[in-house]
């Protein structure tokens, strides 16, 4: 089930959804018939999330703890959103700045 947070800083609706990848063979899986979410391999209650911005700006995928979608409070998953955008904008900048043949 979708959660939807508003960011008081700018606005904007993220709209955040677990990552069913595979299901029902690219076709709707009726939500009856889905499997019970499962955390991927390595990891202990940790759950793929993307979450889109309103106006279908950047999405972000996330790893969140089980309950994030009811439990975690909105300005811990804002403040996951943030690091996470940080986080590309820094990759990106590197990936500006270091000539191709530098990179590792």
């Amino acid at each position: 089930m979708p959660r939807d947070i508003t960011d008081p800083t700018g606005g904007t609706i993220w709209t955040c959804a677990q990552a069913f990848a595979g299901l029902g063979g690219g076709t709707a899986t009726p939500l009856a018939r889905r499997p019970k979410p499962r955390a991927y391999p390595g990891s202990e209650n940790r759950f793929r999330v993307v979450c889109t911005p309103s106006g279908g700006a950047r999405s972000v995928r996330l790893e969140l703890p089980g309950g994030w979608d009811a439990e975690m409070p909105d300005e811990a998953l804002l403040a996951a959103i943030r690091a996470e955008l940080d986080e590309a904008g820094r990759r990106a900048t590197e990936m500006a700045i270091t000539p191709y043949g530098d990179r590792a």
